[in-house]
């Protein structure tokens, strides 16, 4: 059985904010952490189809979402906020507006979503489909079309070793060589070519010989995986010969609305002719004869990762490490930062009504990697830091989690950058000051870099009036701490804060 501090929830949820679809999955989370599907709801809200030509997603788009978006808050309105997890992909990634539609999102969902990179796309497409399939030796090929983004991964047992998202999709060729639902040779020629010359970059780390066995996944392959079955042109997954069989069909009927094949949902016709395209592409450029096909993708993985926080073997501890170890941080210095921290959140938290499943984490992480900066250079490198960590590719972290931890790490020392603070999402944007706040402080009382033990240290928060109580003579006998505390006085004056000690 897996240990772990509190009881296991009963009930899970993961919702994939894509951009053709929206998936909602729900199961039943057993002792020994294993997942019971209960329940299934998607809805082809085609959120990537409404995004004009400035990159904006247009108000008819939204609307199909958000309509959506009320069912499911429905089916999750009774589960505690750390049981569901919601992750936005590429429309969301590229949309200018998709602040504007996530916060309006956020309002009816009552939870955060998570805005996360094509790579950690890929990482939990990859960890969804792995739990699918028996263990085998030797490596296998997953392969995931979405609506604007197709992800490659490359990975052995459970494992992911090589990651890649790149920007096509059923959505975005269907819409630039189909937009008219008719289907020619000429067209379709176009789209294979424009997905070919998207793919080919990647063919020398992805093509066949680079592993053993090649898994598709999602709606554009399944439906495709669907249709070659019914037809009786393939019954084990897709093979090439099955998919030009398949891109025949579709140009003789010459337009979407004459398509008849048994297996096309009425939701994916729109988009399926983008989807054949991508994947011919891929089978061309990755040299494959036979595709499996996977029932298990991306909403999957975001459940499967939720169990590993759920019973704390997240994978982000692993990132930072990593992290830590590829920049030389000084880990023992990072350790006496990160105990302080934890040491003055644990009492803050409660004070300022801060949600510490979400914020002592993060601020945990950025005490970890406070320092990354000085592997480039001495002379500011707290920006450098915020650098690495808003542009690293962090497993397990979402964008705004990545701006976050770059926005407290920025401000962690010297000037308070409270801008930076306000260009996170709505949950970060106070409590992301706070803990920043409890940062400074951590990271100022260890400017010695010294093993003395650190003493015991009240905190008395009331609304930004900080009050640090230190044992009796403690301060007079570190007199570079007490200048120090009188010097953050000031900064943070200026962020809006009242710090005061004794």
């Amino acid at each position: 059985m897996l240990k772990t501090i509190h009881p296991l929830p009963a009930t899970v949820a993961a919702i994939d904010l894509g951009s053709n679809s929206f998936h909602m999955i729900v199961a039943h989370l057993e002792e020994a952490g294993t997942l019971s599907i209960i329940d299934r709801i998607r809805d082809c809200v085609r959120l990537g189809g409404g995004l004009d030509k400035n990159g904006y997603i247009d108000l008819e788009a939204q609307t199909r979402a958000l309509e959506c978006l009320e069912i499911f808050a429905q089916r999750i309105r009774e589960l505690p906020a750390s049981s569901v997890r919601i992750a936005g992909t590429n429309t969301l990634r590229i949309a200018i507006n998709a602040r504007e539609f996530v916060d309006k999102a956020e309002q009816i969902l009552q939870r955060p979503i998570e805005i996360i990179a094509g790579r950690e796309e890929a990482r939990l497409i990859y960890l969804g489909v792995a739990h699918s399939l028996a263990a085998k030796q030797g490596k296998r090929l997953v392969v995931d079309i979405g609506g604007g983004s197709t992800e490659f991964i490359i990975g052995r047992g459970m494992v992911p070793v090589r990651r890649e998202s790149l920007y096509t999709g059923c959505v975005s060729a269907s819409k630039k060589f189909f937009s008219n639902g008719e289907i020619s040779k000429k067209a379709m020629h176009a789209a294979v070519l424009d997905a070919s010359l998207t793919l080919f970059s990647q063919a020398g780390d992805f093509k066949s010989g680079q592993w053993e066995e090649a898994i598709g996944c999602a709606g554009t392959i399944k439906a495709i995986g669907k249709i070659v079955y019914e037809q009786g042109w393939c019954i084990d997954g897709i093979s090439h010969k099955s998919l030009i069989k398949l891109r025949d069909a579709m140009i003789a009927a010459g337009n979407i609305d004459k398509l008849n094949l048994p297996g096309l949902s009425a939701g994916r016709i729109p988009v399926i002719s983008g989807g054949v395209s991508v994947l011919l592409a891929v089978f061309k450029i990755l040299n494959i004869t036979q595709m499996q096909v996977s029932d298990q993708g991306m909403r999957e993985g975001l459940l499967y990762d939720l169990v590993g926080r759920i019973t704390h073997q997240d994978v982000r501890d692993a990132t930072v490490e990593s992290l830590m170890t590829r920049w030389g941080v000084d880990t023992e210095q990072a350790l006496r930062v990160t105990h302080t921290v934890e040491q003055l959140s644990g009492q803050a938290c409660k004070q300022w009504s801060i949600d510490t499943e979400q914020m002592q984490p993060m601020v945990k992480w950025a005490a970890m990697l406070h320092e990354i900066g000085l592997h480039v250079s001495h002379n500011n490198y707290h920006k450098h830091a915020a650098y690495i960590l808003a542009n690293a590719d962090m497993q397990g972290f979402s964008r705004q989690e990545q701006a976050l931890l770059a926005a407290m790490v920025l401000s962690h020392r010297s000037k308070f950058r409270v801008d930076e603070f306000k260009q996170l999402m709505k949950p970060f944007v106070k409590a992301g000051k706070h803990m920043c706040v409890l940062l400074r402080i951590a990271v100022l009382l260890h400017r010695g870099r010294t093993k003395s033990a650190m003493p015991e240290i009240q905190l008395m928060i009331d609304k930004k009036n900080i009050n640090l109580h230190f044992p009796p003579g403690w301060l007079d006998s570190n007199n570079m701490t007490l200048a120090d505390l009188i010097k953050e006085i000031n900064y943070l004056d200026a962020a809006g804060y009242n710090l005061s000690f004794e």
